[in-house]
């Protein structure tokens, strides 16, 4: 019998999206190890409903992105000509390559609780290595170059590994570069929206045309508007102006913090599952000796 997603944790999935989107702590991660952790059944459910239900929380979640960003990007798309051009170009191809060859492996060799606590573990080390070694006076953003550009790619093509984060690479790639902190900050949202944008309305337009799962409407409308409604609350509470001279070594002790946790829960169900083999076996071994036991008494 399938698995089915409840209204209640479709809800809290989605509230738990804008927060994660602010912080470089991976959303998709959370995404997967919350109902991992508190025992859901999300890894059970149809592979199709689960994949509608993430585009649900994205698109919700990008949506109140372009709102609250609303200025930049109108003062982005003003300022548009032949190099800005080229350097979205530059940062988005990384992923975009990436993703269209290693999609259907990622999400199916990588999307697995461990491997997405070391994805939270290694992202957390290029985090604090990157900004324990920044230059107290960093660049500025106006000082971007075309290898900067591509290096942000770069950073977001590796974010397509589960738990490594969009937003934890490319400021970890930004202050490795040496750019202050408030200005990697900017440079990783600016290299990140077209991202999400486009990442957004190719999932979209798949989900279109391949249809939502049957009775998969109400859950996502719920993931979609939760996912709006916090991402847009986030980031009024937040303020991106104060969590962008923040130092990232919190962030990196938050993401070691949940990848033990998830690493202790996976051992503890590995042992589980191995005495529960061991006590089969013996049941098992016990049942065929007693034939052999009654034919010797005869």
């Amino acid at each position: 019998m399938a698995a089915h997603l409840k209204p209640v944790h479709a809800l809290a999935l989605a509230l738990a999206q804008g927060p994660a989107e602010f912080f470089p702590v991976s959303s998709s991660a959370h995404t997967t190890l919350i109902p991992y952790l508190l025992g859901w059944p999300y890894a059970q459910l149809e592979p199709e409903l689960r994949k509608s239900f993430e585009v649900s929380l994205h698109t919700g979640a990008g949506a109140a992105l372009a709102i609250e960003m609303r200025a930049e990007l109108l003062g982005a798309a003003r300022a548009a000509g032949p190099e800005r051009a080229a350097m979205v170009a530059l940062s988005a191809a990384p992923p975009a390559i990436v993703g269209f060859a290693f999609e259907g492996f990622i999400s199916r060799a990588l999307a697995e609780p461990r491997r997405i606590a070391a994805g939270l573990a290694a992202g957390a080390a290029a985090m604090a290595i990157a900004d324990w070694r920044a230059p107290r006076a960093g660049r500025s953003r106006e000082d971007l170059r075309a290898a900067d550009t591509f290096a942000l790619g770069l950073g977001q093509a590796a974010a397509l590994i589960p738990g490594v984060s969009r937003r934890g690479a490319t400021l970890a790639v930004a202050r490795a570069r040496g750019f202050a902190r408030a200005d990697a900050d900017a440079l990783s949202w600016h290299a990140a929206l077209p991202v999400i944008a486009g990442a957004s309305a190719l999932r979209c337009a798949r989900l279109l045309r391949r249809g939502a799962p049957p009775g998969a409407a109400r859950l996502l409308m719920i993931g979609a508007a939760g996912a709006f409604v916090s991402t847009l609350a986030s980031a009024r509470l937040l303020g991106r102006a104060r969590l962008a001279e923040r130092p990232l070594f919190p962030y990196c002790a938050y993401r070691l913090l949940l990848a033990a946790v998830v690493e202790r829960r996976a051992r503890a169900a590995r042992r589980a599952a191995m005495a529960a083999r061991v006590a089969s076996s013996a049941t098992g071994s016990r049942g065929r000796a007693h034939p052999t036991s009654a034919v010797s008494a005869q």
